[in-house]
């Protein structure tokens, strides 16, 4: 079948995550759970932190026994007592009185405040001037301040960052049910395609994609798995494809997308059980001849053999799908930085443009120097900081005009 010129818009693509489903969950020990995906939602088993807390070193009190403290008319406390880090206290405190606490310390009955040391001095063990009022929980943290008893404090879908697994500890979960990390399997097709450790004669180039590619699938979080180098053979190419169905959750052939007479992919995917061809050219440059299939329930991409073509693919469109098997529920993470042209940039009408560019500091602004050169040229991506997308519809953009860049 002839599917070559029934192109996509990248809108219609990105339709397409809804046909893929996150892969199976499991429990992750929470130190471990960084770059996981929460498969069920975290609901605090207490409030946290549980008790009232100081967030600096002074004197625990009761804020009214503060009020109209100043300078010129200092507020004479009691001391009832000294709180160590970790303790519990034993004692109260009344109108009039006030405790020694430190950062962290739990406050004891009747305090509500914390009068921080530079606002206090200390007469005697007995007695301190307080010359500054405090309102009520002011320097404190209240017992539920963070989150309360049965909150959902994380949700469904939620990226496991640092500070999320360090909430997940605090409420003392020791493990959490992740979304199981996926395996990307890469195949790098072409009779021309060498192993790197190879000196490459006349006609044939070193095997680029396979290692570029899986940087950035670990990049993503997932993990690539390499099925070597398959020449122009259609078995040779379907028994590597199968290999990796069976072994990984997704599928990225590297070459092969175009149309030739030695381009075996989309032969390869139709001639496979239960394959349905949902993509075979999008509306986008560089990456015009992307395939993608859905070989049971998994995604199979037929990427652009040109390097440049294969990466930018892969960072603007095989991501969110990567993202929708982890379990994410926003599928677009791409951190976009508003920049200013330094040059105009033609662009045709038809087709999405991803225009490669450099980012250059000038003062307290941005600047977004475009990278020229063809897409078989590896240097136009060492060069650049991110890419300059262009609608279908824009006839270019002009000079010093204010873009939105999206970091690679």
């Amino acid at each position: 079948m002839n599917y070559f010129f029934k192109v996509k818009s990248l809108e219609e693509v990105m339709a397409l995550t809804g046909k893929f489903f996150p892969v199976g969950t499991e429990k992750t020990p929470v130190f471990n759970a960084f770059s996981r995906v929460l498969a069920h939602d975290l609901v605090a088993k207490k409030d946290m932190p549980g008790f009232k807390r100081a967030t600096m070193d002074g004197y625990a009190v009761a804020a009214d026994s503060t009020f109209g403290a100043s300078e010129s008319s200092p507020a004479w406390l009691d001391i009832a007592g000294t709180i160590l880090m970790g303790d519990i206290p034993k004692f109260s405190i009344a109108q009039g009185q006030a405790a020694k606490i430190s950062t962290g310390g739990m406050l004891p009955k009747g305090a509500d405040s914390v009068v921080m040391v530079e606002h206090a001095e200390l007469i005697d063990e007995l007695s301190v001037e307080i010359y500054k009022s405090v309102a009520p929980l002011q320097n404190v943290i209240d017992k539920s301040e963070d989150f309360s008893e049965k909150d959902i404090v994380l949700s469904r879908g939620t990226f496991i960052r640092p500070q999320e697994q360090g909430l997940a500890a605090g409420l003392g979960f020791t493990h959490i049910e992740t979304f199981k990390t996926p395996k990307v399997g890469i195949i790098s097709t072409g009779d021309e395609i060498i192993p790197i450790e190879e000196e490459p004669v006349p006609g044939k180039i070193r095997d680029i994609n396979s290692y570029a590619l899986s940087g950035f699938i670990n990049e993503a979080h997932a993990i690539p798995i390499s099925y070597g180098i398959i020449k122009d053979d259609p078995n040779a190419i379907k028994k590597a494809v199968e290999k990796a169905l069976e072994e990984t959750d997704m599928v990225l052939i590297s070459g092969g997308s175009s149309v030739g007479t030695r381009d075996f992919t989309i032969e390869v995917l139709s001639s496979l059980p239960d394959t349905e061809i949902l993509v075979h050219g999008m509306s986008i440059s560089p990456g015009k001849p992307t395939i993608l299939a859905k070989v049971g329930k998994k995604p199979v991409w037929g990427l652009p053999g040109q390097v440049v073509s294969a990466m930018v693919v892969l960072k603007i469109v095989v991501i969110p799908f990567l993202n929708r098997l982890k379990g994410l529920e926003h599928l677009d993470r791409t951190i976009r930085v508003p920049a200013k042209l330094t040059r105009n940039v033609p662009s045709a009408q038809g087709r999405r443009d991803f225009v490669r560019v450099e980012l250059i500091k000038k003062e307290n602004l941005l600047l977004a120097k475009p990278v020229l050169g063809k897409s078989g040229l590896i240097r136009t991506m060492i060069h650049a900081d991110g890419l300059l997308e262009i609608g279908e519809h824009v006839e270019g953009l002009e000079k010093d005009t204010m873009v939105n860049i999206i970091l690679l």
